[in-house]
């Protein structure tokens, strides 16, 4: 039992971090009167928490070799995460944390679903069907009900 709750209650702390963050970056922006430095901040921020990090596991520095090796698109996850930090960072203060989030979850839902169904970057094919459909809809019925 341990083996789910522990787990379930950490990607529970992750969803709570996230509303924190935005809340915290959407007040960053007001002060700054700056979306761009706002955004920036937290990357600086975030960039420092994981320097310590990795500095506290003693990881060590991956080769110069390993990492010349990789395809164009592994270095784009930040992109990905700046454009959500940017987006987020407009978006809380117009549609509020609650209606955000919301939307936030049925995208992500739709947009895993998606890749499971096609095996994007290497995940195992899990094709879309009834109930995971029915599923997203009651996701996105919720996002409606919130909205209100």
């Amino acid at each position: 039992m341990l083996n789910l709750l522990l787990p379930a209650g950490l990607a529970m702390l992750a969803g709570v971090s996230l509303v924190v963050q935005q809340l915290l970056n959407a007040n960053l922006r007001a002060a700054l009167n700056s979306a761009a430095w706002s955004g920036f901040v937290s990357y600086l921020a975030g960039l420092a928490c994981m320097a310590l990090l990795a500095a506290a596991l003693r990881d060590p520095v991956p080769a110069a070799s390993v990492a010349a090796r990789l395809p164009w698109w592994a270095w784009s996850g930040g992109v990905f995460g700046a454009l959500f930090v940017g987006l987020a960072i407009y978006l809380v203060p117009q549609l509020g944390a609650a209606t955000f989030i919301a939307l936030l979850v049925a995208g992500q839902m739709l947009g895993s679903m998606a890749a499971d169904h096609v095996g994007l970057l290497g995940l195992a094919q899990r094709p879309v069907d009834l109930p995971r459909l029915v599923g997203a809809a009651l996701l996105v019925g919720g996002v409606v009900l919130i909205r209100r």
